[in-house]
């Protein structure tokens, strides 16, 4: 318990270094799973909660460090659904 508080404290403070793989265990953690598509899918991933609501975001590559935009926006969407608060 005290390592998933770790990282959404980390997430919450919006950091340049924060990697795909810390995003996608911040969202399985408040109950997203990833939805699996096509082949040909690219970058382009959804995520998706028992309630239907959905995240899209680009994976990024080369390097594996989400974008600051990109964790803001998926900040204020797991706030307005009631996932996540102000820790």
């Amino acid at each position: 318990m005290a390592r998933k508080s770790k990282l959404i404290h980390r997430f919450l403070s919006i950091p340049a270094d924060f990697t795909w793989n810390e995003l996608i265990k911040v969202l399985i953690s408040v109950g997203y799973k990833e939805i699996k598509t096509g082949k040909t899918a690219g970058s382009r991933r959804r995520f998706a909660d028992e309630k239907g609501n959905i995240i899209l975001l680009h994976k990024p590559y080369p390097a594996n460090m989400v974008k600051k935009y990109a964790l803001r926006q998926v900040l204020v969407d797991l706030k307005e659904k009631g996932k996540i608060t102000d820790e």
